[in-house]
């Protein structure tokens, strides 16, 4: 019965797992303008190392962004200063933004799943937003941090950065005849 309830619990992992084991995010459309809650899912370690830390870029853009806490690790806000002051979320002028934020401490084995989230207020353009990100592990790194060439599917390169699709409604509805 034991190793019935593994191969259960190990079939599930693998079918909640990202498509190949990528970095992702959990969402992957959302309204331009929008606040969107989201996880990076990390699908496994760095050949066959835990995974020890975890850095994502946040995209210019993006001014408001907040990390969800996790039990057994550090989260460090990187900030940068923006070249001018910008208009915020609630009309507040801000003169600085999020530009990375960091999970590190922690130790994610290479055969188990985890996510990571993370709250962001969306630019208000439709098109893809990616969010580099770095997984660091004892003995090396994987980055996840490229993107396609335009008209491109995501997957076309070898590690993609995680992606969300900004749609407006406009988007989304049908042509009318």
């Amino acid at each position: 019965m034991k190793k019935m309830i593994t191969a259960l619990v190990l079939s599930a992992a693998a079918l909640a797992s990202p498509v190949k084991a990528h970095v992702v995010l959990s969402e992957t459309e959302a309204k331009p303008g929008a606040y969107h809650f989201t996880f990076l899912r990390v699908g496994h370690g760095c050949d066959g190392q835990a995974t020890e830390s975890l850095t994502v870029e946040i995209p210019a853009g993006v001014y408001s962004a907040k990390p969800q806490p996790k039990t057994g690790w550090k989260v460090e806000i990187i900030r940068e200063d923006l070249p001018a002051p910008v208009v915020g979320p609630h009309g507040k002028a801000l003169t600085d933004r999020v530009a990375r934020i960091r999970w590190s401490g922690g130790a994610l084995p290479d055969n188990m799943v985890d996510q990571f989230g993370l709250l962001v207020k969306l630019p208000t353009s439709s098109g893809p937003l990616y969010f580099p990100t770095v997984q660091s592990c004892a003995l090396g790194e994987k980055s996840w941090t490229m993107i396609p060439p335009e008209g491109a599917a995501w997957g076309s390169v070898p590690t993609p950065a995680p992606v969300v699709y900004l749609k407006s409604d406009e988007d989304t509805q049908a042509p009318h005849h």
